[in-house]
């Protein structure tokens, strides 16, 4: 059983491409899943794995606490893993097959108005870190970047003359994004004026560079967002990705098209992308109450 776990994985990481931290999360649900067969139940064989024990399975995570979204992810990874068996002629029946999903309460993402986009934005390009770190955060709204794809731009993949940035997201999957003209002009800033005194003689290809001249780390950018947002006096509580929540609810509250706004964001499907048309609602009330005189 445990050779067919590996053989996943290595479909996972080299026909899927799939990033690091996917796979390990991959690895830790499958190693529950695995455990928990081999000791409640003894199973030495996958062909042996039946219906009701994925679901005794499943029972038994939510007799732990554990969260419905916790759940549903497990389950979706039971369901890549058995299909994979079957097309490897290690079972002939899917076991997970009309299993339902846990209903999971997806919160709504915590964004910034455009207000407070502002004046996060307002950043003066006083010395090479404060060019830097506005060009990152003009083009991590610009483009709705996931935060690891930000990092992970190269000089290759800006083309400042076409207005556009080329990134490859999950499943090392490539997409072609817009980039505003305010964006560019602080990427071009930042071109001039600040990489080159960061990196100095060092061969960096990335983008956006730490004060060694080595590539931005994801606790980097965390640190950086919250400082800014703090010395513009933002109350709220800024994660790395809320630059791209509000990325894609101003978009759509100002007219755009789902499908488009789910190309640029690099979502495979289209419903992780209506979660923001719930935020805009849920906005559009706020404001209603906040402003009718009979609400």
């Amino acid at each position: 059983m445990e050779y067919a776990v590996e053989d996943f994985f290595h479909y996972l990481q080299v026909e899927r491409g799939l990033s690091r931290n996917t796979l390990l999360s991959y690895r830790r649900d499958m190693k529950q899943y695995y455990q928990y067969l081999k000791s409640t139940h003894q199973l030495t064989h996958w062909e042996d794995v039946t219906r009701n024990h994925v679901l005794q399975f499943i029972y038994s995570l939510n007799d732990q606490g554990k969260s419905s979204a916790t759940l549903a992810r497990i389950l979706s990874t039971i369901r890549l893993f058995h299909p994979f068996l079957i097309r490897e002629y290690q079972m002939k029946e899917d076991p997970s097959l009309h299993i339902e999903t846990p209903k999971t309460n997806r919160k709504l993402p915590k964004i910034l108005s455009i207000r407070e986009v502002d004046r996060l934005l307002q950043i003066e390009s006083q010395d090479k870190f404060s060019t830097r770190n506005k060009a990152m955060l003009e083009t991590m709204y610009a483009t709705g970047l996931r935060v690891s794809e930000l990092i992970a731009l190269s000089m290759d993949d800006v083309h400042m003359t076409m207005g556009f940035v080329r990134c490859y997201g999950k499943g090392s999957k490539e997409r072609i994004i817009p980039l505003g003209e305010v964006a560019k002009e602080a990427i071009d800033i930042y071109l001039r004026e600040s990489r080159p005194q960061l990196v100095k003689q060092k061969n960096t290809t990335e983008l956006f560079v730490n004060h060694h001249g080595n590539a931005m780390s994801r606790q980097g950018f965390w640190k950086i967002i919250k400082q800014i947002a703090k010395d513009v006096d933002i109350e709220k509580e800024i994660s790395p990705h809320t630059l791209r929540h509000s990325f894609a609810t101003h978009l759509l509250e100002n007219g755009a098209d789902l499908r488009a706004v789910q190309e640029m964001l690099g979502h495979a499907d289209i419903s992780t992308t209506q979660i923001y048309t719930h935020v805009s609602k849920s906005r559009l009330k706020d404001i209603y109450k906040a402003h009718h005189p009979r609400a």
